[in-house]
């Protein structure tokens, strides 16, 4: 509760009045008991004094011949109410005279210095003509009582004698006590107003104090939807009036940062690149989910901040205290891809360097088009360097003088089919290159699909039988027509049949069927030659890729035709399906839409 500014407020407010009244009472206090009893003995003072000069008796120096008439002259003055008047004349032992109590008879004659109303101290001092002034505690009675001497001088300046007076305070203690109650009273109601106002005055200031505090609080909660009324012009206004107007240029600055975070989110979402940042310490800061996906990451690695290793990654060199370390590209390869690795570091708000950011690119294609390129060129080079050496090597033989007839025949022979060869692979490398930059002008025309299979079985009929191969066929009836070039897929069907003959086995077996699939028709050629092994499957269609190179080659193969039929089939908004189990055959499948 005291931790409140209210309550602080209250009890401060609270202190500095009742110590202001307690400062006040005791000095009110103290000044009227001081002002009671200073009048008191002003007043015993003057009663003496006019008591002297008013009493012959008294006046006189022989008190033991008027002793009488001192006590008449005491009996007749009316003194106050608690007041008390003693005569002590100087013997050899001051002895009381005379004296205003009732039983007074019984006083006269009696040693002053015993008497245990009076003070010795005060008697003695009077006879040495001091005045004497002293307040005695009756203890017996309960009471404070003034004393006062004065001693009274013959003509001759002799001490004839003292008159003793007292006095009860008991008036002056009821007074005080019951000013005491009073000022009590006083500051009770005074500390009870004051506590009142005190509350009333700190919810004045609190209250929009604890209205800030609340709307700050629902700030911090996320909620930048609050407004505080301003009530005054005074500091508690001005500062509800900055509080609105920071909520508002708050508002507004997150409002922007949340837009450019949603950009930046949106960007490092969605963007190609994998994007990681790890602190000075290696601790995951950031990950995109293309770097996730990369680094094998999930949502909980990232919160958790965990440590990554970068020594995978080829960055064990980085040193922060040797910037030239940190600012650089690597290639990081995986099972899926390739990619270019690019660092740099970042830096905080003190400008210093706070970690590294790291951009993964994936150049996988890139890196697949480089590889096939330079296959591509090795592959070339290979294929025309094998005939030009031969055709080289026959034609410098035949440069020979004594070669005979017949062999020069069978070297021409042999130089005319290398030639060939290198036709081949140079028509096929310029149908490629024609289809890839889409220079083939293709004639669409109507195909009949059964009667184009039947003309090209008869053509490659011969070869099947030198094997000693049986083809089959089953056509479905009747079958759609569809749109394409002839001799485009002409060439790719001949491919096909003669791949089957070409890798089957003598005496194996070739079927070749039709079928009509709604808007589609399917062609496919199987049979039960050597097949193809399952590694090499995903590979099958890429450019001069051979199973087994030295047997396709000694089978006349370039290596180009599945790719050009992949190519021709795909122009024609079709799909090539190839499916083989090594040892056992293959199947291809040719699907092409219907007109």
């Amino acid at each position: 509760m005291f931790s409140s500014i209210r309550w602080k407020f209250i009890v401060v407010y609270f202190l500095l009045v009742f110590i202001a009244m307690v400062i006040i009472g005791v000095f009110i206090v103290n000044s009227l008991e001081n002002q009671q009893l200073e009048n008191i003995s002003i007043s015993m003072e003057q009663q003496l004094e006019t008591i002297v000069s008013t009493s012959s008796d008294i006046a006189g120096e022989n008190w033991l011949e008027n002793r009488q008439g001192i006590q008449n002259t005491i009996e007749e003055w009316r003194l106050g109410a608690g007041e008390t008047l003693y005569v002590i004349y100087d013997e050899e032992v001051p002895t009381i005279l005379a004296s205003s109590l009732k039983q007074a008879g019984g006083l006269m004659g009696q040693n002053a210095l015993s008497y245990k109303n009076m003070d010795q101290g005060l008697i003695l001092s009077a006879f040495n003509g001091d005045k004497g002034e002293l307040i005695i505690r009756d203890e017996s009675a309960g009471k404070d009582f003034m004393h006062r001497t004065y001693p009274v001088l013959s003509s001759l300046g002799r001490i004839t004698g003292v008159l003793y007076m007292t006095a009860d305070l008991s008036n002056i203690a009821r007074t005080v006590d019951d000013s005491k109650v009073i000022l009590t009273n006083a500051t009770l109601i005074a500390l009870l107003i004051t506590i009142i106002l005190g509350f009333l005055i700190a919810s004045s200031i609190t209250e929009p104090i604890r209205d800030v505090t609340k709307k700050a609080e629902e700030m911090s909660l996320g909620d930048f939807d609050q407004f505080v009324e301003v009530k005054s012009d005074d500091e508690i206004g001005q500062l509800a009036g900055m509080f609105n107007q920071l909520t508002t240029k708050l508002k507004l600055t997150i409002g922007e940062m949340d837009l450019e975070r949603s950009k930046l989110d949106t960007i490092f979402s969605y963007m190609a690149e994998g994007v990681i940042a790890v602190d000075r310490d290696g601790r995951l800061i950031h990950a995109n989910p293309i770097g996730q996906k990369l680094m094998e990451l999930d949502e909980e690695s990232i919160h958790s901040g965990i440590e990554l290793d970068l020594s995978y990654l080829d960055l064990g060199n980085i040193d922060y205290s040797k910037p030239e370390t940190l600012d650089g590209e690597k290639i990081y390869e995986t099972i899926d891809g390739v990619y270019k690795v690019k660092y740099a570091p970042y830096r905080n708000e003190r400008d210093d360097i706070a970690g590294i950011i790291m951009v993964f690119q994936d150049i996988t294609q890139e890196h697949k088009l480089e590889s096939m390129r330079k296959e591509f060129v090795a592959n070339v080079s290979h294929e025309l360097k094998t005939p030009i050496t031969t055709i080289k090597s026959y034609t410098e033989t035949l440069m020979d003088e004594g070669v005979e007839l017949d062999v020069q025949k069978r070297f021409l022979s042999v130089i005319d089919s290398e030639c060939d060869r290198m036709a081949r692979l140079v028509r096929d490398l310029l149908q490629l290159s024609n289809i890839d930059y889409k220079k083939t002008k293709w004639v669409r025309t109507e195909l009949f699909i059964n009667q184009l299979l039947q003309d090209i079985i008869s053509k490659l009929e011969v070869l099947a039988r030198d094997k000693g191969q049986r083809i089959s066929m089953s056509f479905a009836e009747p079958l759609p027509v569809v749109m394409g070039d002839k001799d485009g897929i002409e060439q790719v069907l001949i491919n096909i049949i003669s791949n089957a003959i070409k890798y089957t086995e003598s005496g194996g077996a070739i079927s070749i069927n039709t079928t009509n699939d709604a808007d589609k028709v399917r062609i496919k050629v199987s049979d039960n030659g050597i097949g193809i092994p399952e590694e090499d499957l995903n590979r099958i269609f890429e450019r001069f890729y051979r199973v087994e190179k030295g047997r396709s080659r000694d089978l006349g193969g370039t290596g180009l035709g599945l790719s050009i039929a992949k190519e021709i089939i795909e122009a024609h908004n079709g799909e090539i399906i190839l499916k083989s189990k090594y040892g056992s055959g293959t199947t291809v499948e040719i699907i092409l839409p219907s007109a």
